[in-house]
């Protein structure tokens, strides 16, 4: 068939075996994948839950902006760095080994936070809560694209995505709660002890794939190299990780740093009303999500278009904000919050590019390629924007106001601008590629409710 502009590609080989031991979608991928969520979800809230800390934080550790901003940008640093070698060992080991290895730092790293009493143990602490959390998203992905049928994979992407941000709620709310209800280490010390119990389900319940033969789950370690090189210089991927970056870092910054210091010192609203916020931001991910999902699934030629406007409306609103004249009414900043929330879907878009553009036993690899993007976009917004808020503010947390977060908030419009100059390089690679080969058109045969 003759392709209009299009961002498609491969789709999972997986869907034609007939050497499954469970049946695609039933009830044992259900189990599989429910049990990897919990994980995901617990990998969200240590991730997250510095959002809510940031000024308890700095008041614990005695520090600066920048110093404070370490804390999120080293555990950053650790995600984004490790993306592409754990997508190399999920293509070799599988979901479940990762899965344990991750709750299982995150667990001890939490539990060392708990105690942490100086700016160094804190961030040692918080290079392990990245290493955990790197091994996670990209092994529920594996489980997705292995154990349900394709069509239906960018709709259980998108779940993910979605309860994926009750991590956030409870880091939002019940964290918030409990740290000024029963303190730091208490705190820390609970949120630790989920993932012994979410450890115990995964060695219990998870199985990395529903097919008898490993040839679709495991590659012999000299080809692990070649992997990630072919995930790499495949068009599909690199659209993805551009994708990723320019949608996703904004809410990332908003929710992981920035956004709490923002609404209660810059924009003056109580820290209730702050926690509300960010609860509004999660709910309306989780609201936004399904209608991502869906859109992708049934124009898949069509879904870089959906995230540049997605990445449009968020500049849209955060410049109507920082433009306002004093501070923004609460009505203003919950359409922002709103708003910038779509971009945590819209960043989904990327890892659906780059299951389509890869093969099976690339996806691990091209998974973990295209996460670098918005983690490492986020790493160095919320370095930057914490080095201006220093300038801004040399008194350090308790002397922000509007006008310095106002000047350090616009370092945003340096990422968008270079990232959608690079989603709509790759846009023009892969659609000149789709136009010209036959081998990504044929396998688009089959998947249900497709337009063009």
């Amino acid at each position: 068939m003759n392709a209009p502009a299009a961002d498609t590609g491969h789709l999972p080989s997986v869907v034609e075996s007939s050497s499954a031991a469970w049946p695609l979608g039933g009830r044992r991928a259900w189990a599989v994948f429910t049990s990897a969520l919990l994980v995901y979800i617990l990998a969200i809230f240590h991730r997250t839950s510095l959002g809510v800390a940031g000024v308890m934080a700095a008041e614990r550790f005695h520090i600066s902006s920048a110093e404070l901003a370490t804390f999120v940008m080293v555990q950053l640093v650790v995600y984004a760095a490790m993306q592409v070698p754990v997508g190399a060992l999920l293509d070799r080991y599988g979901s479940k080994v990762l899965l344990i290895c991750g709750v299982t730092t995150m667990t001890i790293a939490q539990f060392g936070f708990a105690f942490a009493n100086t700016f160094a143990l804190g961030v040692l602490a918080r290079v392990f809560v990245g290493m955990g959390d790197a091994m996670c998203f990209v092994s529920l992905l594996r489980i997705v694209a292995l154990w349900f049928p394709p069509a239906r994979a960018p709709m259980m992407s998108q779940l993910c995505g979605v309860f994926g941000q009750f991590g956030a709620i409870a880091a939002a709310g019940p964290l918030s709660a409990a740290l000024h209800g029963l303190g730091w280490t208490k705190s820390y010390l609970l949120a630790s002890s989920v993932g012994v119990v979410l450890g115990a389900i995964l060695i219990v319940v998870v199985r990395d794939s529903p097919y008898l033969t490993k040839e679709r789950t495991e590659i012999k370690l000299r080809a692990v190299a070649r992997a990630v090189s072919s995930a790499w210089h495949e068009p599909g991927t690199r659209l993805g990780l551009w994708c990723h970056f320019t949608s996703q870092f904004s809410a990332t910054v908003f929710s992981l740093m920035w956004g709490f210091p923002f609404l209660t010192k810059g924009e003056g609203l109580s820290a209730g009303t702050a926690s509300l916020l960010l609860e509004i931001m999660v709910v309306a991910t989780v609201t936004a999500s399904p209608f991502f999902g869906a859109f992708t699934a049934r124009y898949p030629y069509n879904r870089s278009t959906l995230v540049l406007g997605s990445v449009f409306a968020i500049m849209a609103m955060w410049t109507v904000v920082l433009l306002w004249p004093g501070r923004a009414p609460l009505p203003v900043l919950i359409l922002l919050v709103v708003i910038t929330a779509i971009g945590g879907p819209g960043s989904m878009i990327g890892f659906d590019l780059a299951r389509t553009f890869n093969p099976t036993h690339r996806i691990g690899s091209a998974s973990g390629i295209v996460n670098v993007g918005g983690f490492t976009a986020t790493l160095l917004s919320v370095f930057v924007i914490g080095l201006v808020l220093d300038h801004m503010s040399p008194g350090g947390a308790e002397h922000y106001d509007l006008h310095a977060f106002r000047v350090a908030l616009t370092v945003q419009y340096v990422v968008w601008a270079f990232g959608i100059v690079q989603i709509l390089r790759y846009r023009r690679h892969t659609r000149r590629l789709v136009h010209t080969s036959d081998g990504y058109e044929h396998l688009l045969v089959g998947v249900g409710g497709m337009r063009r």
